[in-house]
């Protein structure tokens, strides 16, 4: 038997408590994933590409039940399915948030099989207490004082907090 290798995408600028929840719940439905943190700088990305890498890292030590071995963290800057052909996945995985969510996706789903239609798209549903979870909402918030602890861990929370205040600290 094949082990079955899933990739979970994105740019995790910061990686959120929906992310982790989308990472635990794929480990359900692959043997292996690798996390692909993408490099878009157009997206104007509040950390580096090595800092989200070490983030995740970070976040993913402390999945409990072993989970943590069976997990890759890489950054990648290609086409999705050159990385996803490269690292050996069979499964991509996605999280879906809302409807709006859904369209996109679906758009790149058809996109992807095109280019490898031996690669499937699984899409995960966001639980319930996290589908209003947006990186950028809590980027948001946090630039703007709030409090963002309810939205990501606390590791994450805090390098938010210390990225805000050099950005507040160079602005003088």
């Amino acid at each position: 038997m094949t082990r079955r290798i899933g990739i979970y995408p994105g740019t995790f600028d910061p990686i959120t408590n929906g992310h982790s929840d989308i990472i635990r719940r794929a480990l359900h439905v692959v043997d292996h994933l690798v996390i692909g943190v993408a490099r878009n700088d157009g997206k104007g990305p509040l950390f580096s590409t090595d800092e989200r890498v070490e983030t995740v890292r970070e976040e993913v030590a402390h999945l409990e039940n072993g989970g943590a071995e069976r997990i890759e963290i890489r950054p990648f800057e290609t086409l999705l399915m050159s990385f996803a052909e490269s690292v050996k996945a069979s499964v991509i995985i996605r999280g879906l948030r809302a409807v709006s969510d859904f369209e996109y996706e679906f758009q790149m789903a058809g996109m992807n099989a095109r280019l490898n239609p031996n690669i499937e798209t699984v899409f995960l549903m966001a639980s319930d207490r996290y589908q209003f979870i947006s990186s950028r909402f809590v980027k948001e918030i946090g630039a703007l004082g709030g409090d963002v602890r309810h939205f990501v861990s606390p590791r994450v929370a805090t390098r938010l907090l210390d990225q805000f205040a050099r950005a507040r600290q160079q602005a003088r």
